[in-house]
């Protein structure tokens, strides 16, 4: 539960007295509850102590990102931030209705047709507890290999949980990434789009959470999908319907998934590290 100095602190921030709470699951890394106040009004809290800096400012700016692109989903809304922790709008998970993928597959589109001028952010960010380099670039094959793929490649190899022949087949690869990715405006992307970032409210709309954000191929989002057994097949036509993909998508999704496969490789090694490498060699 809740430290007391983080009660009282929480409380003086809201004006308002907690009754009650209940600790909910939060991820791997944060603790997690739900408020209930004498406003009426639940909130989510989520807390570390020993949280990386500007972890919970920088997540509180991505969900802030995304509920601009005003596409029909649901963010959760910032109530506090601090370095240490996070009180977030509380949404009512749902069974969600007959048309909820599709109009969530609809809305991610509508998000991704949120563009600017650059590759990256205007900050830095994380994804899980990894750091998240956002340098702008002006292409995408610059910004996907050196913000996201060499960044983690360098520390898997120093941990030695990737191999050092990796390196020479990663340089192969960034050699093709201008032939292989169709060139497109960046996206607004949620950066980390897995099953357990989603949900449908009672409403039965889509809300998303947990962002890493980041305007980039917006390939990246929907691979992500489908690397834990992906999404319904309702929501990919929601998708296509609003925002089609281009063709040749279906042999870029190892390739888009590379960038989380290395991040899980970085945080729990095993399978992950040799997945990664053999999807750096397939394009060496």
């Amino acid at each position: 539960m809740l430290p007391e100095a983080l009660q009282h602190r929480i409380e003086s921030e809201l004006n308002a007295e907690i009754l009650s709470q209940k600790s909910v699951h939060g991820g791997d890394i944060n603790h997690a509850v739900k408020l209930t106040l004498d406003t009426g009004d639940p909130v989510f809290v989520k807390w570390n102590e020993n949280a990386p800096e500007n972890m919970f400012l920088v997540e509180a700016r991505g969900l802030e990102l995304l509920s601009s692109a005003g596409a029909g989903l649901q963010i959760p809304a910032v109530r506090v931030t601090s370095d240490n922790f996070l009180v977030l709008q509380w949404i009512e998970e749902g069974g969600g209705r007959q048309n909820s993928a599709y109009d969530f597959g609809n809305g991610l589109a509508k998000v991704h047709k949120s563009t600017t001028n650059y590759f990256g952010l205007d900050h830095n960010n994380f994804i899980g507890r990894l750091p998240q380099s956002n340098t702008k670039h002006a292409t995408w094959p610059d910004f996907f290999a050196l913000e996201r793929i060499e960044p983690q490649i360098k520390m898997g190899v120093e941990s030695n949980k990737l191999t050092r022949s990796v390196l020479r087949d990663v340089e192969a690869l960034y050699k093709k990434l201008g032939s292989i990715f169709p060139s497109e405006k960046p996206a607004l992307l949620h950066g980390d789009l897995w099953s357990g970032n989603y949900m449908f409210t009672k409403t039965g709309v889509a809300s998303i959470y947990d962002p890493a954000v980041y305007y980039g191929h917006r390939e990246m989002d929907i691979a992500m999908t489908r690397l834990f057994g992906g999404f319904s097949a309702n929501f990919y036509e929601g998708y296509n319907d609003e925002f089609p993909l281009e063709a040749g998508f279906e042999d870029r999704i190892t390739l888009c998934n590379l960038y989380p496969v290395l991040v899980h490789a970085n945080l729990f090694g095993g399978s992950y590290c040799r997945q990664a490498e053999n999807i750096i060699h397939s394009y060496a």
